[in-house]
């Protein structure tokens, strides 16, 4: 029986919890025999993966491949995996370019099967880090089992640091977290924005993603998420906001100012 990630609490507090105890479980949760193998296996046989049909014939490989991008749950639609992939990301045109999940173009260029692109499996180094993200991204989604929002907390807490020193315009960056759905939840959620709001003209989004961010945090900037301190300020946001939701129906106005209140 494998590890099943402990959360004590729920929105702050819970956070708390998790992050205190994080690597202990991190690790107990590697111990798996069957992430182990599934891992080992991943890194004897992509080698010889020349393909994306090579890719998507093998079940195992594959879904190593999609849990480290957190799209396991296509591992069932293989002509559309397999799309992906021999896509590429370098025509603006490719499936992977016109989809609004940015994942997808991650997991493409990741391989590099597409149109003069460079396949990426005889690479080890790269190879070795898509089964490290597998093994990350398998504990965010045991711990969303218990916790979803915990989940979206994990992957924003290394997703955010890394978004906020690339080097891109902030117009980039922001586009890029408004397509990993994970990052773009928990913002929307910390915000207070509506559930219709991603109907809004992307340009609309952005401007008021930008004005709301900067009213919490006195920054419109993504670069400002480079310090830990204000990665904790909006992650804990969102957990209270998320905690209150989650209660709406229980407690008062009064009682969900003072849960707002107490994850500061």
């Amino acid at each position: 029986m494998s590890f099943q990630p402990v959360i004590s609490g729920s929105g702050p507090a819970g956070w708390r919890f998790l992050q205190r105890t994080y690597d202990m479980q991190f690790k107990a949760f590697n111990a798996s025999l069957v992430l182990n193998r599934d891992s080992e296996n991943f890194s004897k046989a992509i080698g010889k993966v020349k393909s994306a049909a090579d890719l998507v014939a093998d079940h195992r490989l594959l879904s190593v491949a999609l849990g480290a991008f957190g799209l396991q749950d296509d591992l069932n639609n293989k002509y559309f995996i397999q799309k992906i992939l021999e896509d590429g990301t370098t025509a603006k045109d490719s499936l992977a370019n016109r989809l609004s999940d940015g994942r997808y173009r991650k997991l493409s260029a990741a391989f590099g099967f597409g149109p003069q692109e460079t396949v990426k499996t005889g690479d080890s180094a790269a190879m070795d880090e898509i089964v490290s993200m597998h093994r990350k991204q398998s504990f965010e989604a045991a711990v969303g089992k218990s916790d979803d929002s915990m989940r979206i907390a994990l992957f924003a807490e290394s997703e955010l640091a890394t978004l906020a020193v690339k080097d891109a315009s902030d117009d980039t960056k922001w586009f890029t977290l408004m397509s990993l759905p994970p990052l773009r939840e928990m913002f929307e959620t910390a915000l207070g924005l509506p559930s219709a709001f991603g109907q809004l003209d992307i340009d609309k989004q952005l401007e008021t993603f930008r004005e709301k961010t900067a009213k919490i945090t006195g920054s419109a900037s993504i670069e400002q998420f480079s310090d830990p301190a204000a990665r904790e300020r909006m992650t804990t946001l969102y957990l209270a906001r998320s905690q209150i939701n989650a209660m709406q129906s229980t407690f008062s106005p009064s009682a969900n100012s003072l849960i707002l209140l107490r994850g500061f």
